[in-house]
């Protein structure tokens, strides 16, 4: 059974951050820290996929954090096109490395939080990137050929936000290409397919493990 959940706010570069770790019982243990998607169109880290992540990480036994990217709920600051979202990223993760420092480092997100988490993973030396509907779009300007953890790619076939078509091909032309985890039937939200989705994550993530 996983911690309750505590809230902080820590200083970010513009501000105040919002966030909410879950610690594990292990002190060792992985630390996952998690992106929402896109602050302009709803996006914060109590999204149902941003929480899905957090219970996926948590059922693997590691310490999960979510955060809301600057002017997102009680965030301060204003919305910086993903450039200022990387930092309070950086940020975010330098304070729970701080109190998890034997931790290895597992990053995700959700849509435009995917674009984020992979931006971190290019900078911070994270083991694990799990990305689910990525934002395409702002993928294709990464030099994603400097990743070098191992990295997940969660799509849905019928995703009505992210051409399912574009990160297919995207991600079939890369010289390290992620773990696909295809969902035939799923949309860009995984509605009525939650459960799922933790179920398949955790699995694939425990592959590794082993």
């Amino acid at each position: 059974m996983s911690s309750p959940p505590l809230d902080f706010q820590i200083q970010g570069p513009a501000g105040l951050l919002e966030l909410q770790a879950v610690p594990a019982e292990n002190p060792g243990a992985p630390l996952a820290v998690i992106c929402h998607p896109h602050p302009l169109h709803g996006g914060t880290m109590q999204n149902k996929v941003v929480s899905t992540l957090v219970r996926t990480f948590n059922e693997c036994g590691a310490h999960t954090v979510r955060f809301n990217f600057r002017g997102v709920g009680r965030s301060e600051g204003q919305y910086d096109d993903g450039r200022g979202e990387l930092q309070d990223l950086l940020a975010v993760v330098a304070w729970a490395r701080a109190k998890h420092p034997d931790s290895v480092l597992w990053l995700a997100g959700f849509s435009f939080g995917g674009w984020i988490a992979m931006k971190g993973a290019l900078q911070l030396p994270a083991e694990l990137l799990v990305m689910v509907a990525p934002q395409v779009s702002r993928l294709l300007l990464e030099n994603v050929s400097a990743l070098s953890c191992r990295w997940l790619l969660v799509q849905g076939d019928r995703d009505e936000v992210v051409s399912p078509k574009d990160v297919f091909t995207w991600a079939a032309c890369l010289s390290h290409p992620p773990e696909l985890i295809r969902f035939p039937e799923a949309g860009h939200f995984f509605h009525g397919q939650l459960t799922e989705l933790r179920l398949r994550l955790v699995d694939q993530i425990q592959k590794g493990q082993i």
